[in-house]
């Protein structure tokens, strides 16, 4: 027997899109069973963040999964032999981790299915995004056809829905959003290359997105610099 409660698996990294994402599934009624990953990141205290978030949100559940993309590399925010660049380039940057989408909804999708969950809920976003090809509508589209031909749920007629809700939002329409569910932006970390006590570079990609975003949405920036 179906269970009553609406249950959703929600991707928290710490930063500001999926914690405004995870408040968005509180309020439309969810359980929220948080998952993020240590992911062998160069920013660490953005799994601090996660934690601060969460508690606070008073979450059903949160877990934190160790995986080693590391090992593969390949990307600024994995290999710290490749520089966090400070100016914007054209194409796909070098911070984009290789398939990090795919394999964080993959397990998400694990999850969702011991919890019969409806929904996973992930902070995509294709206005002001950083040129991420996992963070587009037809990547969502393609997951969600995959995720209900793989599971149980699925081939029951009782598919599981990804739900992107920032994904046609600006970084300010996001940060209005926020503001108003409650969302205290101290706690979250966007920067790639914080450091351990959760302090902005000031000067990456994530960095300028979310100052612009602060600024355009006429809010006041809460965040730790360096």
């Amino acid at each position: 027997m179906k269970q009553s409660e609406k249950r959703a698996v929600v991707l928290l990294s710490g930063g500001l899109d999926s914690a405004t994402a995870l408040a968005m599934a509180m309020e439309q009624g969810y359980s929220c069973h948080v998952l993020s990953f240590d992911y062998g990141q160069r920013s660490v205290t953005e799994l601090n963040a996660a934690r601060a978030i969460a508690a606070q949100a008073g979450v059903s559940e949160h877990r934190v999964l160790r995986l080693h993309l590391e090992d593969f590399g390949g990307s600024a925010l994995t290999d710290t032999s490749i520089d966090v660049p400070e100016d914007q380039a054209e194409g796909v940057p070098v911070t984009y981790v290789p398939a990090r989408n795919t394999v964080f909804l993959s397990l998400a999708l694990g999850w969702a299915e011991v919890l019969d969950a409806d929904a996973i809920f992930i902070g995509v976003n294709a206005v002001d995004y950083s040129g991420y090809p996992d963070c587009r509508p037809e990547f969502i589209e393609a997951f969600e056809r995959m995720a209900n031909l793989a599971t149980r749920r699925g081939i029951n007629g009782d598919p599981v829905h990804i739900e992107t809700p920032l994904m046609h939002l600006t970084k300010a329409d996001i940060i209005r959003r926020g503001t108003a569910l409650g969302i205290d932006y101290a706690l979250t970390v966007s920067c790639y290359q914080a450091d351990m006590e959760g302090r902005a570079c000031g000067r990456c990609d994530s960095c300028r997105l979310r100052a612009k975003g602060f600024e355009d949405a006429g809010v006041v920036d809460p965040t730790r610099y360096v």
